[in-house]
């Protein structure tokens, strides 16, 4: 195993909360907002509810980052959340436009 410099060992984690912030957050909420068209309402109410949710759930994953532990719990973290919204979101975009 390469040994890292003092700095490297400080900086690689925050880097890695950035981008887990940034993309995964910005994954997690894209698939929020797609699995709501999975919801049983009318399809425009299930797209704004998207919308408004991701909002919501984008600010709360940048949040939830920063708070953890550590980079690495951040990342299982948005993988466990998307792994629960995955399913809903696989039943929409296959339905396509004929919900």
């Amino acid at each position: 195993m390469i040994a890292l410099p003092v700095r490297a060992r400080r900086v690689v984690p925050l880097v890695s909360r950035i981008v887990a912030a940034i993309l995964g957050g910005y994954a997690l909420a894209a698939l929020a907002s797609v699995a709501a068209l999975a919801l049983p309402i009318a399809r425009p109410q299930a797209v704004l509810t998207g919308m408004l949710a991701s909002f919501a759930l984008y600010a709360g994953a940048v949040i939830w980052v920063f708070a953890v532990r550590s980079a690495t719990r951040a990342w299982v973290g948005l993988l466990m959340a998307a792994a629960v919204l995955m399913p809903a979101a696989w039943v929409a975009w296959h339905a396509g436009g004929s919900a």
